[in-house]
Protein backbone atom coordinates (compact mmCIF):
# COMPACT_ATOMS: atom_id res chain seq x y z
CA UNK A 1 0.00 0.00 0.00
CA UNK A 2 1.25 3.71 -1.08
CA UNK A 3 1.50 6.09 1.94
CA UNK A 4 2.70 9.66 2.35
CA UNK A 5 1.45 12.17 0.10
CA UNK A 6 4.46 12.93 -1.56
CA UNK A 7 3.98 9.41 -3.52
CA UNK A 8 4.74 9.50 -7.45
CA UNK A 9 1.35 8.30 -7.41
CA UNK A 10 0.15 11.44 -6.42
CA UNK A 11 2.55 13.46 -8.30
CA UNK A 12 1.35 11.47 -11.47
CA UNK A 13 -2.09 12.34 -10.48
CA UNK A 14 -1.19 15.87 -9.83
CA UNK A 15 0.51 16.57 -13.51
CA UNK A 16 -1.96 15.23 -15.10
CA UNK A 17 -4.92 17.00 -13.47
CA UNK A 18 -3.10 20.45 -14.33
CA UNK A 19 -2.50 19.26 -18.02
CA UNK A 20 -6.35 18.66 -18.10
CA UNK A 21 -6.88 22.33 -16.43
CA UNK A 22 -4.80 23.85 -19.28
CA UNK A 23 -6.63 21.91 -21.65
CA UNK A 24 -10.27 22.49 -20.47
CA UNK A 25 -9.23 26.18 -19.74
CA UNK A 26 -8.21 26.29 -23.32
CA UNK A 27 -11.30 24.26 -24.91
CA UNK A 28 -13.75 26.10 -22.67
CA UNK A 29 -12.97 29.82 -23.63
CA UNK A 30 -14.44 29.88 -26.17
CA UNK A 31 -18.21 29.25 -24.58
CA UNK A 32 -17.35 31.45 -21.33
CA UNK A 33 -16.09 34.49 -24.52
CA UNK A 34 -19.16 33.70 -26.86
CA UNK A 35 -21.26 36.59 -26.23
CA UNK A 36 -17.99 38.87 -27.06
CA UNK A 37 -17.02 36.74 -30.00
CA UNK A 38 -20.60 35.89 -31.04
CA UNK A 39 -21.19 39.84 -31.43
CA UNK A 40 -17.90 41.19 -32.43
CA UNK A 41 -18.28 37.73 -35.87
CA UNK A 42 -22.26 37.90 -35.73
CA UNK A 43 -22.45 34.10 -35.03
CA UNK A 44 -25.90 32.93 -34.78
CA UNK A 45 -27.32 29.71 -32.25
CA UNK A 46 -26.54 27.23 -35.65
CA UNK A 47 -22.83 28.89 -35.75
CA UNK A 48 -22.43 28.53 -32.36
CA UNK A 49 -23.14 24.46 -32.15
CA UNK A 50 -21.05 23.84 -35.36
CA UNK A 51 -17.86 25.66 -33.49
CA UNK A 52 -18.61 23.55 -30.36
CA UNK A 53 -19.55 19.99 -32.50
CA UNK A 54 -16.13 20.79 -35.17
CA UNK A 55 -13.71 20.82 -32.24
CA UNK A 56 -15.63 17.87 -30.73
CA UNK A 57 -15.98 16.10 -33.84
CA UNK A 58 -11.65 16.43 -34.55
CA UNK A 59 -11.19 15.30 -30.82
CA UNK A 60 -13.10 12.30 -31.35
CA UNK A 61 -11.36 10.58 -34.01
CA UNK A 62 -7.98 11.92 -32.73
CA UNK A 63 -8.93 10.56 -29.23
CA UNK A 64 -9.26 7.08 -30.60
CA UNK A 65 -6.76 6.97 -33.34
CA UNK A 66 -4.02 8.94 -32.07
CA UNK A 67 -4.17 7.12 -28.54
CA UNK A 68 -4.99 3.34 -30.73
CA UNK A 69 -1.33 4.74 -32.41
CA UNK A 70 0.72 5.55 -29.56
CA UNK A 71 -0.09 2.71 -27.68
CA UNK A 72 0.10 0.38 -30.71
CA UNK A 73 4.09 2.14 -31.21
CA UNK A 74 4.92 2.84 -27.47
CA UNK A 75 5.04 6.47 -28.04
CA UNK A 76 2.82 7.84 -25.67
CA UNK A 77 4.89 10.11 -23.80
CA UNK A 78 5.42 11.89 -27.02
CA UNK A 79 2.36 12.04 -28.68
CA UNK A 80 0.94 13.21 -25.12
CA UNK A 81 3.81 16.65 -25.13
CA UNK A 82 3.72 17.62 -28.82
CA UNK A 83 -0.23 17.07 -28.38
CA UNK A 84 -0.45 19.93 -25.38
CA UNK A 85 1.96 22.17 -27.26
CA UNK A 86 -0.28 22.16 -30.23
CA UNK A 87 -3.47 22.62 -28.17
CA UNK A 88 -1.71 25.62 -26.05
CA UNK A 89 -0.53 27.31 -29.44
CA UNK A 90 -4.32 26.83 -31.12
CA UNK A 91 -5.76 29.04 -28.28
CA UNK A 92 -3.36 31.96 -29.78
CA UNK A 93 -5.17 31.01 -33.22
CA UNK A 94 -8.55 31.68 -31.41
CA UNK A 95 -7.61 34.87 -30.80
CA UNK A 96 -6.58 35.73 -34.74
CA UNK A 97 -9.80 34.68 -36.09
CA UNK A 98 -11.53 37.66 -37.95
CA UNK A 99 -14.82 35.66 -38.95
CA UNK A 100 -16.87 32.14 -38.45
CA UNK A 101 -14.00 30.00 -41.46
CA UNK A 102 -11.29 31.12 -39.46
CA UNK A 103 -12.56 30.43 -35.65
CA UNK A 104 -13.69 27.28 -37.05
CA UNK A 105 -10.25 26.06 -38.82
CA UNK A 106 -8.55 27.27 -35.33
CA UNK A 107 -11.19 25.16 -33.27
CA UNK A 108 -10.52 21.46 -35.35
CA UNK A 109 -6.98 22.12 -35.22
CA UNK A 110 -7.09 22.77 -31.35
CA UNK A 111 -9.78 19.63 -31.27
CA UNK A 112 -7.12 17.59 -32.99
CA UNK A 113 -4.54 17.96 -30.73
CA UNK A 114 -6.23 17.59 -27.99
CA UNK A 115 -8.30 14.06 -28.66
CA UNK A 116 -5.44 12.02 -27.48
CA UNK A 117 -4.58 14.03 -23.97
CA UNK A 118 -7.29 12.89 -22.15
CA UNK A 119 -7.04 8.78 -22.47
CA UNK A 120 -3.31 8.50 -22.69
CA UNK A 121 -3.40 11.16 -19.02
CA UNK A 122 -6.02 8.71 -17.39
CA UNK A 123 -4.16 5.82 -19.13
CA UNK A 124 -1.17 7.32 -17.08
CA UNK A 125 -3.25 8.00 -13.53
CA UNK A 126 -4.68 3.82 -13.81
CA UNK A 127 -1.09 2.75 -14.53
CA UNK A 128 -0.44 4.13 -11.14
CA UNK A 129 -3.32 4.01 -9.09
CA UNK A 130 -4.13 1.70 -6.74
CA UNK A 131 -7.23 -0.18 -7.30
CA UNK A 132 -9.61 1.66 -3.98
CA UNK A 133 -8.33 5.04 -5.54
CA UNK A 134 -9.33 4.48 -9.03
CA UNK A 135 -12.46 6.50 -8.93
CA UNK A 136 -11.16 8.97 -6.94
CA UNK A 137 -7.69 9.38 -8.84
CA UNK A 138 -9.78 9.68 -12.38
CA UNK A 139 -12.19 12.27 -10.47
CA UNK A 140 -9.47 14.61 -9.44
CA UNK A 141 -8.28 14.98 -12.98
CA UNK A 142 -11.78 16.27 -13.77
CA UNK A 143 -12.24 18.47 -11.10
CA UNK A 144 -8.83 20.57 -11.44
CA UNK A 145 -9.68 20.15 -15.33
CA UNK A 146 -12.97 20.66 -16.73
CA UNK A 147 -14.24 22.42 -13.31
CA UNK A 148 -11.59 23.92 -11.24
CA UNK A 149 -9.68 25.45 -14.56
CA UNK A 150 -12.25 25.01 -17.01
CA UNK A 151 -15.71 26.28 -15.23
CA UNK A 152 -14.50 28.53 -12.23
CA UNK A 153 -11.09 30.24 -12.89
CA UNK A 154 -12.08 30.64 -17.22
CA UNK A 155 -15.57 32.21 -16.85
CA UNK A 156 -13.93 34.83 -13.67
CA UNK A 157 -10.75 35.35 -15.21
CA UNK A 158 -11.23 35.20 -19.34
CA UNK A 159 -14.74 37.63 -18.90
CA UNK A 160 -12.13 39.99 -16.74
CA UNK A 161 -10.00 40.01 -19.63
CA UNK A 162 -12.46 40.36 -22.31
CA UNK A 163 -14.15 43.00 -20.42
CA UNK A 164 -10.82 45.10 -19.98
CA UNK A 165 -8.40 44.53 -22.83
CA UNK A 166 -11.02 42.11 -25.29
CA UNK A 167 -11.90 38.73 -26.09
CA UNK A 168 -8.34 38.27 -28.30
CA UNK A 169 -6.74 39.17 -25.35
CA UNK A 170 -8.16 36.27 -23.01
CA UNK A 171 -7.41 33.45 -26.18
CA UNK A 172 -4.11 34.86 -26.10
CA UNK A 173 -3.54 34.23 -21.95
CA UNK A 174 -5.25 30.99 -22.20
CA UNK A 175 -2.78 29.05 -24.45
CA UNK A 176 0.32 29.87 -21.97
CA UNK A 177 -0.04 27.26 -19.15
CA UNK A 178 -0.32 24.23 -21.41
CA UNK A 179 3.31 25.40 -22.56
CA UNK A 180 4.92 24.71 -19.11
CA UNK A 181 2.87 21.48 -18.42
CA UNK A 182 3.97 20.25 -21.36
CA UNK A 183 7.46 20.98 -20.32
CA UNK A 184 7.28 19.41 -17.20
CA UNK A 185 5.59 16.30 -18.47
CA UNK A 186 8.59 15.35 -20.69
CA UNK A 187 10.63 15.72 -17.62
CA UNK A 188 8.70 14.77 -14.94
CA UNK A 189 6.36 11.33 -15.99
CA UNK A 190 8.39 7.68 -16.10
CA UNK A 191 9.00 5.78 -18.88
CA UNK A 192 7.38 3.22 -16.90
CA UNK A 193 4.18 5.21 -16.54
CA UNK A 194 3.56 5.67 -20.39
CA UNK A 195 5.31 2.89 -22.08
CA UNK A 196 2.61 0.21 -23.37
CA UNK A 197 3.01 -3.61 -22.75
CA UNK A 198 5.65 -5.88 -23.67
CA UNK A 199 5.93 -5.77 -27.11
CA UNK A 200 4.63 -9.85 -27.23
CA UNK A 201 1.64 -8.94 -25.80
CA UNK A 202 0.99 -5.94 -27.93
CA UNK A 203 -1.28 -5.55 -30.51
CA UNK A 204 -0.62 -3.19 -33.24
CA UNK A 205 -4.56 -3.42 -34.72
CA UNK A 206 -7.06 -1.00 -33.16
CA UNK A 207 -8.96 -3.96 -31.77
CA UNK A 208 -12.53 -2.93 -31.96
CA UNK A 209 -14.38 -6.14 -32.76
CA UNK A 210 -12.51 -7.34 -29.48
CA UNK A 211 -13.34 -4.01 -27.42
CA UNK A 212 -17.23 -4.30 -28.65
CA UNK A 213 -17.24 -8.24 -27.47
CA UNK A 214 -16.92 -6.40 -23.75
CA UNK A 215 -21.01 -5.84 -22.60
CA UNK A 216 -19.57 -2.85 -20.26
CA UNK A 217 -18.08 -1.24 -23.45
CA UNK A 218 -20.49 -1.61 -25.56
CA UNK A 219 -23.45 -0.07 -22.94
CA UNK A 220 -20.57 2.07 -21.89
CA UNK A 221 -20.90 3.82 -25.21
CA UNK A 222 -23.85 4.79 -24.73
CA UNK A 223 -23.78 5.87 -21.05
CA UNK A 224 -20.45 8.01 -22.16
CA UNK A 225 -23.25 9.87 -25.10
CA UNK A 226 -25.75 10.43 -22.66
CA UNK A 227 -23.45 11.78 -19.95
CA UNK A 228 -21.03 13.59 -22.77
CA UNK A 229 -24.69 14.91 -24.23
CA UNK A 230 -26.38 16.35 -21.24
CA UNK A 231 -23.08 18.60 -20.82
CA UNK A 232 -22.58 19.46 -24.11
CA UNK A 233 -26.13 20.49 -25.19
CA UNK A 234 -25.86 23.06 -22.30
CA UNK A 235 -22.46 24.31 -22.42
CA UNK A 236 -21.83 26.18 -25.67
CA UNK A 237 -25.52 28.03 -25.40
CA UNK A 238 -25.63 28.29 -21.31
CA UNK A 239 -23.54 31.62 -21.64
CA UNK A 240 -25.88 33.46 -24.27
CA UNK A 241 -29.35 32.28 -22.57
CA UNK A 242 -28.50 33.79 -19.03
CA UNK A 243 -27.35 37.27 -20.66
CA UNK A 244 -29.66 37.09 -23.94
CA UNK A 245 -32.80 35.58 -21.56
CA UNK A 246 -32.27 35.91 -18.09
CA UNK A 247 -31.04 39.51 -18.71
CA UNK A 248 -28.04 39.00 -16.78
CA UNK A 249 -24.66 41.07 -17.05
CA UNK A 250 -21.74 40.07 -18.36
CA UNK A 251 -20.20 40.18 -14.97
CA UNK A 252 -23.26 38.06 -13.55
CA UNK A 253 -22.94 35.68 -16.37
CA UNK A 254 -19.29 34.81 -15.22
CA UNK A 255 -20.09 34.44 -11.49
CA UNK A 256 -23.43 32.21 -12.09
CA UNK A 257 -21.05 30.05 -14.55
CA UNK A 258 -18.36 29.93 -11.80
CA UNK A 259 -20.71 28.61 -9.44
CA UNK A 260 -21.43 25.56 -11.83
CA UNK A 261 -17.77 25.45 -11.84
CA UNK A 262 -17.59 25.08 -7.86
CA UNK A 263 -20.37 22.51 -8.36
CA UNK A 264 -18.73 20.43 -11.50
CA UNK A 265 -15.23 20.73 -8.68
CA UNK A 266 -16.80 19.33 -5.84
CA UNK A 267 -18.99 16.87 -7.78
CA UNK A 268 -15.64 15.24 -9.60
CA UNK A 269 -14.22 14.48 -6.69
CA UNK A 270 -17.30 13.20 -4.49
CA UNK A 271 -19.10 11.53 -7.22
CA UNK A 272 -16.31 9.28 -8.41
CA UNK A 273 -15.13 8.80 -4.67
CA UNK A 274 -18.74 7.44 -3.63
CA UNK A 275 -18.59 5.13 -6.98
CA UNK A 276 -14.84 3.61 -5.18
CA UNK A 277 -17.38 2.71 -1.86
CA UNK A 278 -21.14 2.11 -3.58
CA UNK A 279 -20.27 0.82 -7.19
CA UNK A 280 -20.29 2.72 -10.08
CA UNK A 281 -23.53 1.63 -11.31
CA UNK A 282 -25.24 2.94 -8.30
CA UNK A 283 -24.01 6.12 -8.22
CA UNK A 284 -24.18 6.44 -12.10
CA UNK A 285 -27.88 6.24 -11.89
CA UNK A 286 -28.49 8.38 -8.87
CA UNK A 287 -26.80 11.52 -10.48
CA UNK A 288 -28.41 10.84 -14.23
CA UNK A 289 -31.81 11.92 -12.20
CA UNK A 290 -30.25 14.58 -10.34
CA UNK A 291 -28.81 15.80 -14.14
CA UNK A 292 -32.13 15.38 -15.66
CA UNK A 293 -33.11 18.04 -13.32
CA UNK A 294 -30.74 20.72 -13.81
CA UNK A 295 -32.78 21.86 -17.37
CA UNK A 296 -35.71 22.84 -15.21
CA UNK A 297 -33.78 24.73 -12.83
CA UNK A 298 -32.33 26.90 -15.13
CA UNK A 299 -35.72 26.75 -17.50
CA UNK A 300 -38.55 27.12 -14.28
CA UNK A 301 -36.57 28.97 -11.25
CA UNK A 302 -34.87 32.25 -13.30
CA UNK A 303 -35.05 35.39 -10.95
CA UNK A 304 -35.64 33.20 -7.93
CA UNK A 305 -33.77 32.55 -4.54
CA UNK A 306 -33.83 28.84 -4.90
CA UNK A 307 -32.30 28.84 -8.76
CA UNK A 308 -28.82 29.12 -7.49
CA UNK A 309 -28.39 26.40 -5.11
CA UNK A 310 -31.18 24.05 -7.42
CA UNK A 311 -28.36 24.32 -10.32
CA UNK A 312 -25.49 23.84 -7.59
CA UNK A 313 -26.89 20.71 -7.20
CA UNK A 314 -27.97 19.28 -9.97
CA UNK A 315 -24.84 20.15 -11.95
CA UNK A 316 -23.60 17.51 -9.87
CA UNK A 317 -24.10 14.88 -12.96
CA UNK A 318 -20.75 16.38 -14.02
CA UNK A 319 -19.13 14.03 -11.58
CA UNK A 320 -20.30 11.23 -13.85
CA UNK A 321 -17.96 12.11 -16.43
CA UNK A 322 -14.88 10.74 -15.40
CA UNK A 323 -16.53 7.20 -14.31
CA UNK A 324 -17.97 6.96 -17.86
CA UNK A 325 -14.85 8.11 -19.88
CA UNK A 326 -12.25 6.37 -17.90
CA UNK A 327 -13.57 3.82 -15.12
CA UNK A 328 -16.06 1.98 -16.70
CA UNK A 329 -14.05 1.51 -19.67
CA UNK A 330 -10.81 0.21 -17.34
CA UNK A 331 -12.31 -2.06 -15.69
CA UNK A 332 -14.74 -4.05 -18.20
CA UNK A 333 -10.80 -4.68 -20.44
CA UNK A 334 -7.37 -6.15 -19.98
CA UNK A 335 -4.66 -4.20 -19.80
CA UNK A 336 -3.31 -3.98 -23.08
CA UNK A 337 -6.35 -2.55 -24.23
CA UNK A 338 -7.01 -0.16 -21.68
CA UNK A 339 -5.67 2.68 -23.34
CA UNK A 340 -8.02 1.90 -26.67
CA UNK A 341 -10.98 1.71 -24.59
CA UNK A 342 -10.56 5.01 -23.05
CA UNK A 343 -9.84 6.65 -26.05
CA UNK A 344 -13.03 4.69 -27.81
CA UNK A 345 -15.32 5.31 -25.37
CA UNK A 346 -14.29 9.45 -25.46
CA UNK A 347 -14.50 9.03 -29.11
CA UNK A 348 -17.58 7.88 -29.54
CA UNK A 349 -18.73 10.09 -26.77
CA UNK A 350 -17.44 13.08 -28.49
CA UNK A 351 -18.98 12.08 -31.60
CA UNK A 352 -22.37 11.65 -30.32
CA UNK A 353 -22.78 13.99 -26.78
CA UNK A 354 -20.07 16.78 -28.15
CA UNK A 355 -20.86 16.96 -32.26
CA UNK A 356 -24.50 15.75 -33.02
CA UNK A 357 -25.87 16.83 -29.96
CA UNK A 358 -24.44 20.65 -29.96
CA UNK A 359 -25.58 20.96 -33.60
CA UNK A 360 -29.08 19.57 -33.04
CA UNK A 361 -29.65 21.48 -29.66
CA UNK A 362 -28.42 24.87 -32.07
CA UNK A 363 -31.02 24.29 -34.64
CA UNK A 364 -33.56 23.43 -32.11
CA UNK A 365 -33.02 27.02 -30.32
CA UNK A 366 -32.84 28.68 -33.07
CA UNK A 367 -36.23 27.26 -34.89
CA UNK A 368 -38.48 26.30 -32.06
CA UNK A 369 -37.52 28.44 -28.66
CA UNK A 370 -34.01 29.17 -27.43
CA UNK A 371 -34.71 27.20 -24.77
CA UNK A 372 -34.75 24.02 -26.18
CA UNK A 373 -31.19 22.95 -26.01
CA UNK A 374 -31.93 22.38 -22.29
CA UNK A 375 -34.21 19.61 -22.75
CA UNK A 376 -32.22 18.13 -25.23
CA UNK A 377 -29.89 17.88 -22.20
CA UNK A 378 -32.81 16.39 -19.98
CA UNK A 379 -34.10 13.95 -22.55
CA UNK A 380 -30.39 12.69 -22.48
CA UNK A 381 -29.91 12.39 -18.52
CA UNK A 382 -33.05 10.38 -18.52
CA UNK A 383 -32.01 8.05 -21.52
CA UNK A 384 -28.68 7.80 -19.32
CA UNK A 385 -30.60 5.78 -16.50
CA UNK A 386 -31.83 2.98 -18.79
CA UNK A 387 -28.08 2.66 -20.42
CA UNK A 388 -26.66 2.38 -16.74
CA UNK A 389 -28.49 -0.37 -15.92
CA UNK A 390 -27.16 -2.59 -18.59
CA UNK A 391 -23.96 -2.03 -16.98
CA UNK A 392 -22.54 -5.62 -15.13
CA UNK A 393 -22.53 -4.91 -12.03
CA UNK A 394 -19.68 -7.21 -10.93
CA UNK A 395 -17.69 -5.12 -13.69
CA UNK A 396 -18.58 -1.76 -12.44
Amino acid sequence: MKKGFFTYENGVVLLMALTFGCLFFDRLALNFLMPYVSKDLNLNNTQIGLLAGALSLAWAFSSFFSTAWADANNKKKIVFVVAVFIFSFCSFGSGHAMSFTSLLIARMVMGFAEGPIIPLAQNFVERESTPSRLGLNTGLLQAVGSALFGSILAPVLLVQIADSIGWRSAFYVAGVPGLIMGILTWFLIKKSTTESVANEERDKGLNLRELMSYNDIRWGLVVACCVFGWWFATLPFISNYFVNQHGMTGDEMGKTMGLLGVAGLISSIVVPGLSDKFGRKKILFIFCIVGALYPCSVYFLPGSVLQKPAMFFTYFMMGCLPIAAAVIPSLAVPERLKAKAIGLITAVGEIVGGVIVPAVAGVLSDKIDPSAFLWVSAVLAIFGLFSVMKLTEKEV
